[in-house]
């Protein structure tokens, strides 16, 4: 899967907040409007707005209007994502840290040890 690396820039910036990081998962278990989401935080409702403008741009939520409201979902399509995104970077570390592990045994087996 390739990912564009700008989407991937988003995804993580939005998720690098904790009051973003919150709102993502309560919405993973249902909408909610803005409004009922800002009453659990100690900010304006303006400032909750935003955060979940933020979420918005990256996918991690949806907004729809229903009436006067707006109601923010959480799109698990973008968490496995981000999911995705660490279990490759995972992956690219290990193979990076077994090289240097069978490196370090090689120079130890030829006697080169410090």
């Amino acid at each position: 899967m390739v990912v564009d690396q700008a989407e991937v820039d988003l995804l993580f910036h939005a998720l690098a907040d904790a009051t973003r990081r919150d709102i993502v998962r309560r919405t993973m278990d249902g909408s909610f409007s803005v409004s009922t989401l800002a009453r659990d935080y100690p900010m304006s409702f303006a400032a909750v707005q935003k955060h979940v403008a933020v979420l918005e741009r990256a996918g991690l939520v949806t907004k729809e209007r229903r009436g006067r409201e707006h109601l923010v979902a959480g799109n698990p399509a973008a968490l496995r994502a981000a999911h995705d995104v660490l279990d490759r970077l995972e992956l690219v570390w290990r193979e990076r840290i077994a090289r240097m592990d069978d490196l370090l045994a090689a120079d130890t087996h030829e006697g080169n040890r410090p």
